[in-house]
């Protein structure tokens, strides 16, 4: 088993957690949190914009607690960290993660800062160790089928690929906090991220950008509608996200891609299938749990870090080429 500490107990780390605990070929010995006598009380906690599982106080009684990462990486014998902070600690945490050699699972977004993205990559590499980024769309199932249907071409020549994600604005646990807020990188860089990385995972880059976006309550950023254009595929993809909503606007995500032989829709409003019609019929399949994409990329991770592989379906430089894209939408 390989031994991993998670360092930051928001929703995000929980999740993480949760996974971790699922998953038999990893051993959750430590959590990071800057106040860690809050953590089994966090968990009575409804924090974040959806569920992702809940997790039993008792399991995380005999786990070690620790308030900053340094005395986690003197006092643990890790094999890997997973960093679920806020945006602007990923450099810090991850360089000092490293630089004990260990095996990172940084949640996206990267690094705002394109230099400091380039300086873990190349650390990573130097120490011979595991750098990846969380992308989970890349891991849910719906998208994976959608994946599935682009490059077999099942039903023919994708024309067009309409990808959305709303959210209300984040107002639980370290989103109160202004630090947090601005430097999160806004909706762009933390929510509509997703499906620019997801197009540039199964598209590749576009040939050019068309863009609108709208300031919110965390960035002059925080609603965008792009259009990208493939003059080689002849294919369009749509754009649209933000979380300019109230905080209690309910979350939801999906997509609509027309091929020669048929249009798709998945929404997680109706999360339990995936909708194919043509002109004389609609048929329904099975989505597959989208929620389960959290334990896919952990367990890819883990995967990874037994065969000492690098993460081919999620590799940093891909995720760097992702928040180049986001800095693109805002030329």
């Amino acid at each position: 088993m390989k031994r991993v500490a998670v360092v930051g107990f928001g929703f995000m780390g929980m999740t993480h957690t949760l996974n971790i605990l699922k998953n038999a070929d990893l051993q959750l010995v430590a959590i990071v949190d800057k106040n860690p006598e809050t953590i089994e009380k966090n968990l009575l906690t409804s924090i974040g914009n959806f569920s992702t599982g809940n997790i039993d106080p008792a399991v995380l009684a005999n786990i070690n607690k620790y308030s900053n990462i340094e005395e986690c990486l003197q006092h643990e014998e890790l094999d890997a960290v997973h960093i679920c902070v806020h945006t602007d600690l990923h450099y810090e945490l991850a360089k000092k993660a490293i630089m004990h050699n260990k095996h990172v699972f940084l949640e996206k977004p990267f690094c705002l800062d394109i230099k400091q993205a380039e300086e873990l990559i190349n650390l990573a590499e130097k120490k011979k160790k595991i750098l990846m980024v969380g992308h989970v769309v890349r891991f849910m199932s719906p998208y994976q089928k959608l994946k599935q249907w682009i490059d077999s071409k099942e039903f023919g020549e994708l024309k067009f690929l309409s990808l959305s994600r709303f959210s209300g604005l984040p107002a639980w646990g370290q989103w109160k906090d202004k630090q947090v807020t601005g430097t999160s990188g806004g909706a762009l860089f933390d929510l509509v991220i997703h499906d620019i990385d997801f197009a540039n995972y199964v598209l590749g880059l576009p040939s050019d950008i068309k863009c609108s976006f709208l300031p919110g309550g965390l960035s002059k950023h925080d609603y965008i509608s792009a259009i990208w254009g493939y003059h080689n595929k002849n294919v369009k993809v749509k754009i649209e996200g933000g979380n300019t909503f109230h905080s209690n606007f309910p979350f939801q995500a999906g997509y609509m891609a027309r091929f020669e032989k048929a249009s798709i829709l998945y929404t997680s409003l109706n999360g339990d299938i995936i909708q194919i019609a043509d002109d004389n019929t609609i048929k329904e399949v099975p989505d597959g749990d989208a929620g389960s994409g959290y334990y896919n990329e952990i367990a890819y991770f883990s995967q990874c870090m037994k065969n000492n592989t690098q993460p081919t379906e999620c590799m940093p430089e891909s995720s760097l080429q992702t928040i180049r894209l986001c800095y693109n939408h805002l030329n």
